[in-house]
């Protein structure tokens, strides 16, 4: 049965270049096929569009507006495309922020997920501390973060490190300097 992998956590963690860095060898280490859903490259223009027109400002990706209007929107659409790779056989790696989902214990749960029987679930949790994130959100310069980074008192509400004893269900991934053999370990946990 095919595999889904999410790769969570919040901004500025690293989440996309791990999936990168991972995808190649969890292809070899299972001989399957898998397809990268990451959110921001499926929703990226569409969600620019939309915000554009909603409040002027095609870079929003946290104010109020954008957060009741496509955020969950465009985590229906990412999960409906993974479900239908899934079905089709292919394994998927997720990458998004997905902090209400793994607060609520959803993206291990497979009648929430709808996924076809047996599929193999693994969420990696991707941490950084607070100011580390936030420097390397300054850093890449991607215009999608200025509201983030100018509500930052705002935004760091919602950040939150989930307890190892309260989400059993995550692989806990520490990305402040990690070693090759760290990246090693979390490949053989998701290739076993």
């Amino acid at each position: 049965m095919p595999r889904l992998i999410f790769f969570c956590g919040h901004a500025g963690t690293g989440k996309t270049t791990l999936a990168h860095k991972l995808i190649g060898p969890l292809m070899q280490a299972t001989g399957e096929p898998f397809c990268l859903l990451d959110k921001d490259t499926l929703y990226g223009r569409y969600s620019a569009a939309a915000m554009r027109a909603i409040t002027g400002d095609p870079n929003d990706r946290d104010s109020p507006a954008y957060l009741d209007n496509l955020r969950d929107p465009e985590y229906e659409g990412l999960l409906d495309t993974a479900r239908e790779n899934l079905m089709l056989g292919i394994s998927v790696i997720v990458v998004g922020p997905l902090s209400r989902e793994i607060r609520a214990h959803q993206l291990t749960d497979p009648s929430w997920l709808r996924v076809p029987e047996g599929t193999q679930t693994h969420v990696v949790w991707v941490h950084l501390p607070e100011s580390e994130a936030q420097a390397r959100i300054v850093r890449r310069g991607n215009p999608n973060d200025a509201y983030k980074l100018a509500h930052w008192d705002a935004y760091r509400t919602r950040r939150f490190l989930p307890e190892p004893a309260e989400y059993p269900e995550l692989i806990y991934f520490d990305n402040v300097a990690p070693q090759e053999a760290d990246v090693n370990r979390l490949l053989a946990a998701l290739a076993a």
